[in-house]
């Protein structure tokens, strides 16, 4: 015996595919408007609401600090010493881990080596807080060399990768 479709089900199933769907007129913004009320011209837009935008100057940025132009120039003369013995630069290589500039223009690199024994161990540090305090406006650059956190490949940046070959 068969059973018949019970029509008091709470809910409603698919068509079958045979069944013509008739889909619901799309909402259109005429509809919504009420005939009854008057319509009122919306007010003219103006661009003075940007006026002051445009117009406004950044704000001076310290030459000092983190994000200033000092910083920014010691990083960019890091960027010019390379490793002997990869063809990196020390910045992308991750070797400088901080470089900090004081109030009275005093700059403070830290940095690392990739290992304890490199053949620069001796020299490194050195052209480092030469080049740091070569950069105009730095009076006085001093390299702090650290061994902890150490050195690894993880520390290069995405660039120094792929010179090497390594993404």
């Amino acid at each position: 015996m068969m059973n018949k479709p019970d029509k008091s089900r709470d809910f409603v199933a698919a068509p079958a595919p045979n069944d013509e769907v008739v889909k619901p007129p799309r909402a259109r913004v005429s509809d919504a408007i009420d005939d009854e009320a008057p319509a009122e011209p919306a007010p003219k837009r103006e661009r003075d609401y940007l006026e002051g935008f445009l117009a406004a100057k950044p704000a001076d940025a310290s030459a000092t600090g983190d994000g200033g132009e000092l910083q920014q120039a010691v990083i960019d003369a890091l960027k010019e010493i390379y490793d002997p013995e990869i063809p990196v630069n020390i910045y992308d290589l991750g070797l400088i881990y901080g470089v900090e500039v004081d109030d009275e223009a005093d700059a403070t690199v830290t940095m690392t080596l990739t290992t304890p024994h490199c053949p620069v161990a001796e020299t490194m540090p050195g052209e480092v807080e030469l080049r740091a305090s070569s950069v105009p406006g730095i009076r006085d650059a001093e390299v702090n060399l650290v061994w902890d956190p150490p050195w690894s490949p993880e520390k290069m940046s995405d660039e120094a990768r792929l010179e090497l070959g390594m993404l």
